[in-house]
């Protein structure tokens, strides 16, 4: 008979159990499609009498996770715990030790010490496999390093928090303000217990360093990610983005360019015909570009008990068939450590201003522009009943450097009513 694959589940929560009822329901086709049975053996949580809605009595239990990764009876660790440091970091370091391979959907951990782990997994002949990190169901990291492994890739971007674009789709649709939405998305759960690593764009930083590090052969650096959240994105924004033909998304981009390794998740108006600015609610979407194989699309639930599970299981799936991979694709000792760019690609901006409706006022902000060597393509100036004149601009390709100058001197030229907002505008 088969040896079966044995597994140790640490943290049985939403994903946690979405695995369970996997391994349950699904028992004959996963024998099938990988030629041995898979099976569960141990779990780990932090509550052992929660009621969970699966049955749990034909395993054995550990309240310690790290005593579960090293287990005799365990193959495979599946570390669903999360957080960056504490008993997940140190239990998955044991499983490595023991000899485990591991399976796991923590983004935050992989973003801060994911080179020093898959050093170590791979000294130890074991693996490190991470899909569920990023995207939920969508299975990127599978295209990177294996369908896509022919390419040179140019570019990575995409919507990886499905709570943001939720926030900013439903602003658009229902006409209500941020705060609104935000309390809306708190009431049905859709928030992390700290709502800063959804809104400020830090969930979707560490997914967006992993997917970088896979594409560029490059070592993560989470702290060279550009991060600018979505909290000071207004319905007026919103309206007047989609009038010019576009919608606001937090969009992650990494591309490697001759000035060195860009790495943003910020703010950025889209075409709205595109893919990306037809994206709606929860849905995450990944954009990759290649030199053979040019621009493909993958959308798909970006959480959830069954996407993120599925994601889960398809790495134990490669796992239980002996496929085995460097965790980033290529041997972690051979990633090189990017330069980081220093300015970012050129590009066209949105700018929202607001201006003291007096005369001159709009001779200055023009003035600011055309002494930093930015060209307006577009401009708009919207009805007012108030003494603030708001202003719409849309410019030529610029760097953003070059435009923070001009914004510093609009500041200084006494006709600015409020602080400016400006957007970079991506084309896909």
């Amino acid at each position: 008979m088969t040896t079966p694959l044995r597994l140790g589940i640490a943290g049985l929560g939403t994903v946690g159990v979405g695995v369970v009822k996997i391994v349950r329901q699904k028992a004959n086709l996963l024998a099938a499609r990988t030629g041995r049975p898979v099976v569960i053996t141990a779990v780990s949580a932090r509550s052992r009498d929660k009621d969970r809605g699966v049955t749990l009595s034909g395993y054995a239990w550990e309240d310690d996770p790290v005593a579960l990764a090293t287990r005799d009876d365990v193959d495979v660790f599946v570390e669903l715990m999360g957080g960056e440091n504490g008993p997940a970091k140190a239990s998955i370091e044991a499983a490595i030790a023991a000899g485990k391979d591991v399976v796991t959907a923590n983004k935050a951990l992989l973003a801060h010490h994911g080179q020093t782990l898959a050093e170590q997994a791979e000294s130890a002949g074991r693996v490190i496999r991470f899909e569920a990190a990023v995207a939920g169901g969508i299975p990127v990291i599978k295209a990177l390093t294996e369908g896509l492994a022919g390419n040179d890739i140019t570019r990575v971007m995409g919507v990886m928090n499905g709570t943001c674009n939720y926030i900013l789709t439903r602003m658009l649709d229902a006409r209500l303000s941020y705060d609104e939405v935000f309390a809306e998305a708190a009431d049905l759960g859709y928030l992390e217990a700290d709502p800063n690593l959804d809104v400020g764009g830090i969930d979707a930083g560490h997914k967006l360093a992993l997917l970088a590090s896979i594409a560029f052969g490059t070592r993560v650096d989470f702290d060279a990610v550009e991060l600018e959240g979505i909290q000071r994105i207004s319905i007026e924004d919103i309206r007047q983005a989609n009038d010019l033909g576009y919608r606001i998304k937090l969009l992650g981009v990494a591309q490697m360019t001759g000035r060195g390794l860009e790495q943003r998740m910020s703010p950025c108006l889209v075409p709205k015909n595109s893919p990306l600015g037809q994206l709606k609610g929860g849905t995450n979407m990944v954009v990759i570009e290649g030199d053979a194989v040019e621009q493909i699309v993958l959308r798909g639930p970006g959480a959830g008990e069954g996407p993120t599970a599925s994601a889960v299981m398809g790495d134990i799936c490669d796992i239980a068939r002996g496929i085995r991979l460097s965790t980033f694709g290529i041997p972690a000792k051979s990633l090189t450590t990017a330069r980081t760019a220093q300015s970012n690609s050129p590009a066209p901006y949105y700018l929202h201003l607001t201006l003291q409706d007096r005369p001159g006022a709009l001779a200055k902000i023009a003035t600011a522009l055309g002494e930093h060597g930015i060209s307006i393509d577009r401009m708009r100036q919207t009805k007012h009943d108030t003494t603030d004149a708001p202003v719409l601009i849309v410019t030529h390709k610029t760097q953003r450097a070059d435009l923070d100058a001009a914004i510093q001197a609009m500041r200084a030229s006494g006709v600015m009513a409020a602080d400016p907002v400006a957007l970079r505008i991506e084309m896909v």
